[in-house]
């Protein structure tokens, strides 16, 4: 088991890394985390919600992502507020107080459960931790930290992010606030995400050493651009764009934006920069903007209004940008988004952006399924686009009608030999919205696309082949695996989990 001094130390990627070794080594590893907050979900094949990060650790195994990987997720709504989907499926909106006192105290027999299913299949279980074991405030109600680690015996690595400073303290400090029996489970320490001469940090990993009675097992260097998805969206501060690329790509940075990994295989093409623009002087001039999916649309359709963002983006709409709304933002792009139930938020509804002759209504219900689409002369930048075999995936629990006669940015197959339409595109082809969530991951298409946009500045089309997206992955997780082979102490490792190798 994986635990930190904290979040966003790296726990997600070095779990990544140790999934895809211990498949090269010749183990059946699953990764598992029994609660996951982050607003970047995915959909299984089976129409379950889990979180991405886990979904990243099961295609490093070589698996096909479960909804067991990751039993409990938490999508924040609000202040202090989440959507508490269980075994995929939604079963309650609620504040953090309620989630702790009521909800959690049995859930770890869900946790249990899930967790003993996928040890029976498979040879190693990579779990990982959330925050912080040192939470003392929040050990009472542990369903992700030590808890699980003392009911499945699980060796403990605890992982400290020295880019952050105190890294010392912050190991020193943890292990002071164990209790007994849950510090014999720590078997050793990963410093992560360093820079520089390890030699000069040597005093610092000794007196470690010394002061705790746990080796350290790794120092694992700074690895920048993995080209693996993130879970959240504190690493959205890390993607700052490119300018000397030729196609400049605005992702409106909402406060809770969700799934913005629809968006990292466009940031992959050599001839395209993918700027998160959260104010007006950010948004510039580009050649897209893309309103991308919200865990709390009406909100932050709000946020547009007020900080002046909406009224700039249907000016700039005005001029020629062309304008792209996934999900959440497609429901903005319309007239009008309903909320009667306050499914998402305190708001009834609100007037939308109006740039698409829609209307949604939340519901109760959530709609998950992963998707085959069609694309029939898709008008979008006046592509004339047609496939017959695109992939994504919906994850909404609005529903959207249409106002008057428009043309369907895509059909998706309902699996009875009949279609259903999805998305807009308006007359003039510069505005499209659609729920596809993982739409551009499809190359062709991705391609054709950006191609257009390059037309419309007067730049040759790229004629070289669409960058191929799951071997971009799969080489990601092997460098991944390499670096951190490299500069981990993967024999210690492996006879802490009593497992002999060579």
């Amino acid at each position: 088991m994986l635990q930190g001094t904290g979040s966003h130390v790296g726990k997600s990627i070095l779990t990544t890394a140790l999934c895809r070794i211990f498949l090269q080594d010749g183990l059946r590893p699953v990764p598992f985390k029994a609660q996951n907050m982050a607003l970047n979900s995915y959909v299984t094949k089976d129409g379950g919600e889990m979180g991405r990060a886990q979904v990243a650790q099961a295609e490093a195994a070589g698996l096909e992502p479960s909804v067991e990987m990751n039993p409990i997720l938490l999508k924040p709504t609000g202040n202090a507020t989440s959507q508490v989907i269980v075994m995929g499926k939604p079963v309650a909106t609620m504040g953090a107080k309620e989630y702790h006192s009521t909800f959690a105290p049995g859930a770890i027999k869900i946790v249990e459960s899930a967790a003993r299913k996928l040890a029976e299949q498979f040879d190693a279980l990579v779990i990982e931790g959330a925050g912080s074991p040192a939470e003392i405030n929040l050990k009472d109600s542990d369903i992700v930290n030590m808890r699980v680690a003392k009911l499945l015996q699980a060796p403990v690595l605890l992982v400290a992010d020295i880019d952050r400073g105190g890294v010392i303290a912050s190991l020193v400090g943890t292990m002071e606030l164990l209790d007994p029996d849950e510090r014999d489970l720590v078997k050793g320490f990963i410093i992560n995400k360093f820079r520089g001469d390890v030699s000069l940090l040597q005093p610092a990993l000794d007196f470690l050493e010394e002061k705790t009675g746990k080796p350290v097992l790794g120092v694992i260097p700074h690895m920048p651009r993995l080209d693996i998805d993130d879970e959240d969206s504190v690493s959205l501060d890390d993607k700052k764009g490119c300018s000397s690329k030729e196609l400049d790509i605005a992702v409106v940075r909402l406060p809770k934006i969700s799934n913005f990994t629809d968006f990292e295989a466009l940031a992959a093409e050599p001839d395209v920069s993918v700027r998160y623009v959260k104010t007006l002087a950010e948004l510039g001039d580009p050649d897209l903007i893309i309103l991308p999916g919200s865990k709390n649309t009406t909100e932050d359709l709000l946020y547009l209004k007020e900080s002046g963002l909406e009224t700039a983006i249907v000016r700039k709409n005005k001029t020629g940008i062309p304008i792209v709304g996934i999900c959440g933002g497609y429901q903005m792009l319309g007239q009008r988004v309903e909320d009667p139930d306050h499914t998402e938020s305190a708001l009834d509804g609100l007037a939308g952006m109006g740039l698409l002759p829609t209307s949604t209504v939340f519901l109760p219900d959530k709609i998950t399924r992963q998707v085959t689409v069609r694309a029939a002369s898709h008008a979008f930048l006046s592509l004339q686009y047609s496939a017959e075999a695109l992939t994504g995936y919906e994850i909404h629990m609005g529903r959207t009608s249409y106002l008057s006669p428009v043309k369907h940015a895509f059909l998706v197959d309902r699996g009875d030999g009949t279609w259903l339409e999805d998305g807009v595109v308006r007359e003039d082809g510069l505005v499209m919205g659609s729920y596809i969530h993982g739409i551009f991951d499809n190359d062709d298409y991705r391609r054709k696309l950006l191609n257009s946009l390059r037309l419309r500045k007067g730049l040759d089309g790229l004629q070289s082949g669409p960058v191929n997206i799951q071997a971009r992955k799969e080489a990601a997780y092997d460098r991944l695996a390499d670096t951190v082979r490299q500069h981990l102490d993967l024999k210690r490792v492996y006879a802490a989990m009593g497992v002999e190798k060579a």
